[in-house]
């Protein structure tokens, strides 16, 4: 007699539960990590609501884009970007919802990035001029790497008034991509208090002109 012969259907069978074993194993992971994924869903909805409930305020934003920021283009619809994630000036993790209470020109910039670097003075004399508890221009820096390179930079130009934003995994960068608010650099958002984005722009422009100023009372007399 056979003896493996018999003994097959059993083997068969040990591996068929092994099987199943493992599988449901990975089915109830999958069920418990989207449940832990759908937590945060309820307050994402709201503050997805809340932003898109401000078109006006986006369509008026893009009307007063003229001149040295022509190229701004109005949210459509105006998104929440609170979640969007990088570090603070003290090197510490944080998300666009920690700058909550103020309007936001954020700009994402890289040494390598001759347009950046060219409009950095403008940002910083913006920034300058503007800056306060109301408005605040958050260049992040998206250079891979250690910060030496991109702090070298801007000591070099006498940048003073611009806060030390970081992303060197670009992670941010591709998250706005992800959004298609970014094609290259620099990219800049107009974004409101409560974390909404009003407006956007691929490209440099003069920011410490007229025009811009303009364009930033417009986003924040919105929030009033």
């Amino acid at each position: 007699m056979d003896w493996k012969m018999l003994n097959m259907p059993a083997t068969r069978l040990i591996l068929a539960a092994a099987v199943a074993g493992v599988l449901a194993g990975a089915i109830a992971v999958y069920v418990r990590s989207a449940a832990d994924g759908n937590t945060d869903r309820p307050g994402a909805d709201v503050a997805a609501a809340s932003c898109e409930a401000k078109t006006g305020q986006a369509t008026a934003v893009g009307a007063a884009a003229k001149g040295a920021v022509a190229a701004m283009l109005a949210a459509d619809p105006p998104q929440s970007l609170s979640t969007l994630a990088f570090n603070d000036p003290d090197g510490k993790p944080i998300t666009l919802a920690a700058l909550s209470g103020k309007t936001v020109l954020m700009n994402l910039w890289a040494t390598w990035c001759a347009p950046c670097r060219a409009e950095m003075p403008a940002l910083d004399a913006l920034q300058k001029e503007m800056g306060g508890p109301d408005f605040e221009v958050v260049a992040v820096n998206v250079d891979t790497g250690s910060d030496e390179k991109p702090l070298k930079f801007l000591d070099e130009i006498g940048i003073g008034s611009l806060r030390f934003y970081r992303d060197n995994t670009l992670g941010l960068f591709n998250e706005l991509k992800t959004r298609s608010l970014a094609l290259g650099l620099p990219v800049t958002l107009l974004i409101d208090a409560e974390g909404c984005l009003l407006a956007h722009m691929n490209g440099p422009a003069e920011w410490h002109t007229d025009d811009a100023k303009t364009l930033i009372r417009a986003a924040m007399h919105g929030n009033d």
